[in-house]
Protein backbone atom coordinates (compact mmCIF):
# COMPACT_ATOMS: atom_id res chain seq x y z
CA UNK A 1 0.00 0.00 0.00
CA UNK A 2 1.49 3.02 -1.14
CA UNK A 3 1.48 6.26 1.20
CA UNK A 4 -1.84 8.14 0.13
CA UNK A 5 -4.04 5.06 0.34
CA UNK A 6 -2.62 4.47 4.36
CA UNK A 7 -3.02 8.17 5.07
CA UNK A 8 -6.54 8.03 3.52
CA UNK A 9 -7.35 5.12 5.44
CA UNK A 10 -6.01 6.27 8.80
CA UNK A 11 -8.14 9.19 8.22
CA UNK A 12 -11.47 6.82 7.89
CA UNK A 13 -10.39 5.45 11.27
CA UNK A 14 -9.65 9.08 12.98
CA UNK A 15 -13.33 10.04 11.38
CA UNK A 16 -14.96 7.09 12.05
CA UNK A 17 -13.60 4.87 15.12
CA UNK A 18 -11.86 7.68 17.09
CA UNK A 19 -14.18 11.22 17.20
CA UNK A 20 -17.27 9.40 18.02
CA UNK A 21 -15.65 7.87 21.26
CA UNK A 22 -13.51 11.08 21.71
CA UNK A 23 -16.98 13.24 20.91
CA UNK A 24 -18.41 11.15 24.55
CA UNK A 25 -15.01 11.57 26.11
CA UNK A 26 -14.93 15.15 25.82
CA UNK A 27 -18.74 15.88 26.91
CA UNK A 28 -17.50 13.94 30.59
CA UNK A 29 -14.35 16.59 30.58
CA UNK A 30 -11.26 14.38 28.89
CA UNK A 31 -9.18 15.83 26.57
CA UNK A 32 -9.19 15.38 22.83
CA UNK A 33 -6.67 13.22 22.84
CA UNK A 34 -7.31 9.24 21.11
CA UNK A 35 -5.96 6.04 19.43
CA UNK A 36 -6.34 3.23 17.66
CA UNK A 37 -4.31 -0.03 17.57
CA UNK A 38 -4.59 -1.78 13.68
CA UNK A 39 -3.39 -4.78 12.23
CA UNK A 40 -0.71 -4.52 10.07
CA UNK A 41 -2.04 -7.64 7.38
CA UNK A 42 -5.25 -5.42 6.42
CA UNK A 43 -5.59 -2.29 8.68
CA UNK A 44 -8.87 -3.25 10.29
CA UNK A 45 -9.49 -1.51 13.98
CA UNK A 46 -8.42 -4.05 16.67
CA UNK A 47 -8.53 -1.32 19.36
CA UNK A 48 -10.16 2.59 18.81
CA UNK A 49 -9.96 4.92 22.49
CA UNK A 50 -9.79 7.89 23.97
CA UNK A 51 -8.27 9.67 26.66
CA UNK A 52 -9.97 9.03 29.79
CA UNK A 53 -8.37 11.21 32.72
CA UNK A 54 -11.43 11.86 34.68
CA UNK A 55 -10.92 8.02 35.79
CA UNK A 56 -7.25 7.96 35.85
CA UNK A 57 -4.66 11.11 34.94
CA UNK A 58 -2.63 8.28 33.27
CA UNK A 59 -5.54 7.28 31.13
CA UNK A 60 -3.88 9.25 27.81
CA UNK A 61 -5.70 8.36 24.52
CA UNK A 62 -3.06 6.40 23.35
CA UNK A 63 -2.41 4.64 27.39
CA UNK A 64 -6.24 3.99 27.15
CA UNK A 65 -5.76 2.28 24.00
CA UNK A 66 -2.85 0.03 25.06
CA UNK A 67 -4.97 -0.83 27.97
CA UNK A 68 -7.76 -1.86 26.30
CA UNK A 69 -6.05 -3.63 23.86
CA UNK A 70 -4.31 -5.78 26.43
CA UNK A 71 -7.91 -6.60 27.76
CA UNK A 72 -8.56 -7.97 24.71
CA UNK A 73 -8.51 -12.32 25.09
CA UNK A 74 -4.61 -13.27 24.01
CA UNK A 75 -6.25 -15.66 21.04
CA UNK A 76 -8.12 -12.53 19.65
CA UNK A 77 -5.93 -10.57 20.00
CA UNK A 78 -2.63 -9.36 17.66
CA UNK A 79 0.97 -9.40 18.56
CA UNK A 80 1.94 -6.02 18.93
CA UNK A 81 4.38 -6.09 16.38
CA UNK A 82 1.99 -7.02 13.90
CA UNK A 83 -0.17 -4.01 14.49
CA UNK A 84 0.47 -0.50 13.52
CA UNK A 85 -0.75 2.37 16.32
CA UNK A 86 -2.06 5.78 15.52
CA UNK A 87 -2.54 8.74 17.87
CA UNK A 88 -4.53 11.89 16.60
CA UNK A 89 -2.18 13.68 18.43
CA UNK A 90 1.98 12.96 19.02
CA UNK A 91 2.27 11.28 21.73
CA UNK A 92 3.73 12.33 25.28
CA UNK A 93 7.07 11.59 27.30
CA UNK A 94 4.38 9.39 29.05
CA UNK A 95 2.57 7.49 26.14
CA UNK A 96 5.68 6.95 23.77
CA UNK A 97 7.00 5.25 27.27
CA UNK A 98 3.98 3.06 27.48
CA UNK A 99 4.07 2.48 23.26
CA UNK A 100 7.56 1.51 23.95
CA UNK A 101 7.16 -0.69 26.40
CA UNK A 102 3.76 -2.72 24.89
CA UNK A 103 6.01 -3.99 22.24
CA UNK A 104 4.87 -1.98 19.26
CA UNK A 105 7.22 -0.78 16.76
CA UNK A 106 5.49 2.14 14.89
CA UNK A 107 3.34 5.45 15.27
CA UNK A 108 1.49 7.76 13.21
CA UNK A 109 0.41 10.64 14.66
CA UNK A 110 -1.92 13.49 12.97
CA UNK A 111 -1.52 16.73 15.12
CA UNK A 112 2.06 17.56 16.08
CA UNK A 113 3.03 18.65 19.67
CA UNK A 114 3.17 22.12 18.24
CA UNK A 115 -0.04 21.92 17.67
CA UNK A 116 -1.50 20.85 20.69
CA UNK A 117 -0.08 24.00 21.95
CA UNK A 118 -0.93 26.13 19.94
CA UNK A 119 -3.87 25.29 18.31
CA UNK A 120 -5.60 23.31 21.16
CA UNK A 121 -4.33 24.97 24.26
CA UNK A 122 -2.67 22.21 25.77
CA UNK A 123 1.11 22.76 26.51
CA UNK A 124 1.64 20.43 28.54
CA UNK A 125 3.59 17.50 26.44
CA UNK A 126 6.42 20.10 24.75
CA UNK A 127 6.26 21.29 28.71
CA UNK A 128 7.35 18.30 30.37
CA UNK A 129 10.08 16.97 27.60
CA UNK A 130 11.76 19.94 28.22
CA UNK A 131 11.88 20.52 31.50
CA UNK A 132 12.06 16.52 32.65
CA UNK A 133 14.40 14.92 29.73
CA UNK A 134 16.04 18.09 27.96
CA UNK A 135 19.62 18.17 30.09
CA UNK A 136 21.23 21.76 29.63
CA UNK A 137 24.88 22.39 28.50
CA UNK A 138 26.55 21.98 31.59
CA UNK A 139 28.99 24.94 30.56
CA UNK A 140 25.98 27.53 29.37
CA UNK A 141 23.07 25.89 31.23
CA UNK A 142 21.24 26.90 28.28
CA UNK A 143 19.14 23.90 26.32
CA UNK A 144 19.03 24.55 22.35
CA UNK A 145 15.77 25.76 20.92
CA UNK A 146 17.06 23.65 18.13
CA UNK A 147 17.25 19.97 19.93
CA UNK A 148 14.75 17.34 18.80
CA UNK A 149 12.41 16.61 21.96
CA UNK A 150 12.48 12.88 21.26
CA UNK A 151 14.46 10.51 18.78
CA UNK A 152 11.46 9.67 16.22
CA UNK A 153 13.45 6.85 14.70
CA UNK A 154 15.27 4.48 17.11
CA UNK A 155 15.66 0.87 18.09
CA UNK A 156 12.10 0.04 19.53
CA UNK A 157 10.14 2.06 16.89
CA UNK A 158 9.68 4.82 14.27
CA UNK A 159 7.61 7.63 14.69
CA UNK A 160 5.38 9.08 11.75
CA UNK A 161 3.96 12.46 11.36
CA UNK A 162 1.20 12.04 8.64
CA UNK A 163 1.13 16.31 7.61
CA UNK A 164 4.37 15.67 7.08
CA UNK A 165 3.70 12.41 4.89
CA UNK A 166 1.24 14.26 2.99
CA UNK A 167 3.66 17.10 2.06
CA UNK A 168 6.09 14.22 0.46
CA UNK A 169 3.45 13.40 -1.97
CA UNK A 170 2.58 14.58 -5.31
CA UNK A 171 -0.07 17.33 -6.09
CA UNK A 172 -2.84 15.44 -6.80
CA UNK A 173 -2.67 13.24 -3.40
CA UNK A 174 -1.54 16.33 -1.58
CA UNK A 175 -4.28 18.14 -2.28
CA UNK A 176 -7.00 15.83 -1.59
CA UNK A 177 -5.88 14.58 1.52
CA UNK A 178 -5.15 17.79 2.94
CA UNK A 179 -9.03 18.73 2.06
CA UNK A 180 -9.70 15.79 4.49
CA UNK A 181 -7.10 17.18 6.63
CA UNK A 182 -8.90 20.54 6.89
CA UNK A 183 -12.42 18.42 7.78
CA UNK A 184 -10.86 16.57 10.53
CA UNK A 185 -9.00 19.27 12.15
CA UNK A 186 -12.65 21.31 11.78
CA UNK A 187 -13.98 18.63 14.12
CA UNK A 188 -11.05 18.52 16.18
CA UNK A 189 -11.27 22.51 16.50
CA UNK A 190 -14.78 22.44 17.92
CA UNK A 191 -13.93 19.70 20.39
CA UNK A 192 -11.12 21.63 21.43
CA UNK A 193 -13.62 24.50 22.07
CA UNK A 194 -16.16 22.41 23.95
CA UNK A 195 -12.86 21.00 26.26
CA UNK A 196 -11.67 24.27 26.93
CA UNK A 197 -14.98 25.44 28.05
CA UNK A 198 -16.03 22.09 30.12
CA UNK A 199 -12.94 21.24 31.73
CA UNK A 200 -12.70 23.24 35.13
CA UNK A 201 -13.78 21.31 38.07
CA UNK A 202 -13.29 17.50 36.95
CA UNK A 203 -9.81 16.64 39.06
CA UNK A 204 -7.25 16.54 36.36
CA UNK A 205 -3.92 18.09 37.43
CA UNK A 206 -2.95 19.22 33.79
CA UNK A 207 -6.32 20.56 32.73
Amino acid sequence: MDNAALISRLFDVIEQDIVPVTARGVRRGNKLFGAAILRKSDLSVVVAETNNEVENPLWHGEMHAIKRFFELPAGNRPAPSDCLFLATHEPCSLCLSGITWSGFDNFYYLFSHQDSRDSFAIPYDIQILQAVFAVPDPETGAVSAQRPLYNRRNRFWTGNGLQEMIAGLDRDGRESLMARFDDINALYADLSDIYQNEKGGKGIPLA
